[in-house]
C-alpha cells in the first residue's frame, strides 16, 4: 500500500509518502514540509507534493490531520484559508481513499511512536499504565485531544476543540488582558491567550502595561525572544505571561481529564522555550488550582521535543485504518 500522510498547519504543511503493509514492514520514500500560506487549496499542496516526489505509482490512499471541527469529513480550516471536503479530493486527484482526522487526534495517535528520547519531563510524576493520557499545545492555534485505551493496551484517540473554550484570567493582571482582547475578539478563548497567534497581543499588552511604545508591525514568537533577549523588558515580560497562561491551561487540562498515562505537551512553542517550561514558574501556574491543587500536581506532565509527531501520527492511523 502507498500512503501520503500529512500533518497540515496553520503555518506549515508535513507530508509524507510511505509504502508497505499495517503489519509489515513501512518504508518512507518521500518526505517534505511547505508553508501552507503558498497553496491556494490543499489539492494544489498534494499536486506539488506528487510532483516534487517524482514516483510515478499513484498512492493507494490520502489521510490528513487539520487543525479545525470535521463535519462527515468537510472541513473549514480555523487559521487557514482552506474548506476541504474528502469526496471532492478524491474526484480532483484520483485516490481512491481519502480521509480526514483533526490535527491533535493525530498528535495523539504519534504518542505511540515516541521514545525516551523524544520527551522531556516536567512534571515527574508516575504514569499509571492504561491510565488516560491527553495531549495538548500551542502552535499556530491550540489544540487538545485525549486517549483512552481499549482492553487490549492500545490507545484510541479523541478529537477536542477545546482550545477555542472561554478563557479564563487566574488575577488581576490576566483579567486587564481579557479586557483588552475582548473588543478585538468578542469572545476570547484560550486559543488568544495561549498560541503563536497571541504572542503579538501579549507583546502589545506587556508594552501597554509597561507605558512603553507599540511596536508599529506584528511581533511573532521568534521576534519576542529576540527581543527579550536584547533587553526589551516588555517582551520579557510577555514571556514570562506567556509561561503562566500556558502553565494555567496544562492544570485546567489535568484537571478535565486527570491523564494519569501522561499529559503530553506538544507544538513548536514549547520546545523554542523549553527553559521556561522547565522553570519553576510554570509548574506553579500549572498548579495553582485551589483546593484541586493535588490533581495537577499528581499528574506526570512530558513534553515532546519530536517535531515529527503529527506526521507520525498520521502516518500510524493512515496504516492502522481497515
Amino acid at each position: 500500500m502507498d500512503l501520503i500522510a500529512g500533518d497540515i498547519g496553520g503555518t506549515k504543511s508535513w507530508l509524507a509518502w510511505m509504502t508497505g503493509e499495517p503489519d509489515g514492514v513501512q518504508q518512507l520514500r518521500f518526505e517534505q514540509v511547505y508553508p501552507s500560506a503558498a497553496f491556494a487549496t490543499a489539492d494544489d499542496l498534494i499536486r506539488q507534493f506528487i510532483a516534487d516526489s517524482k514516483l510515478t505509482k499513484r498512492p493507494d490512499r490520502l489521510l490528513l490531520a487539520l487543525p479545525g471541527p470535521l463535519d462527515a469529513q468537510r472541513a473549514t480550516l480555523t487559521n487557514l484559508d482552506w474548506t476541504l471536503s474528502a469526496a471532492d479530493m478524491r474526484a480532483s486527484l484520483g485516490i481512491d481513499y481519502v480521509r480526514f482526522i483533526n490535527d491533535f487526534q493525530a498528535a495523539a495517535a504519534g504518542v505511540a511512536t515516541l521514545t525516551d528520547a523524544d520527551v522531556i519531563t516536567l512534571n515527574p510524576q508516575p504514569t499509571e499504565t492504561g491510565g488516560v493520557r491527553a495531549i495538548t499545545g500551542a502552535g499556530t492555534g491550540l489544540g487538545l485531544a485525549f486517549m483512552l485505551a481499549d482492553a487490549n493496551g492500545r490507545y484510541r484517540s479523541f478529537a477536542s476543540e477545546g482550545g477555542h473554550v472561554d478563557f479564563g484570567p487566574a488575577n488581576a493582571q490576566q483579567q486587564r488582558l481579557l479586557e483588552q482582547l475582548r473588543p478585538s475578539y468578542g469572545h476570547v478563548s484560550w486559543e488568544r491567550a495561549v498560541s503563536g497567534l497571541a504572542m503579538n497581543d501579549l507583546y502589545r499588552f506587556c508594552c501597554t502595561e509597561q507605558h512603553a511604545a507599540l511596536p508599529d508591525d506584528p511581533v511573532d514568537g521568534a521576534a519576542l525572544v529576540d527581543r527579550a533577549e536584547a533587553g526589551d523588558s516588555a517582551a520579557g515580560a510577555a514571556l514570562d505571561l506567556f509561561i503562566d497562561l500556558y502553565g494555567s491551561w496544562i492544570g485546567n487540562v489535568a484537571l478535565l481529564y486527570q491523564p494519569r498515562g501522561g499529559l503530553y505537551v506538544a507544538g513548536g512553542i514549547a520546545v523554542h522555550l523549553r527553559e521556561r517550561m522547565q522553570s519553576p514558574r510554570f509548574m506553579a501556574a500549572a498548579a495553582d488550582k485551589g483546593r484541586m491543587r493535588g490533581v495537577a500536581e499528581r499528574t506526570p506532565i512530558l513534553l515532546i521535543t519530536n517535531n515529527r509527531l503529527g506526521v507520525q501520527g498520521a502516518i500510524a492511523t493512515g496504516f492502522a485504518t481497515p
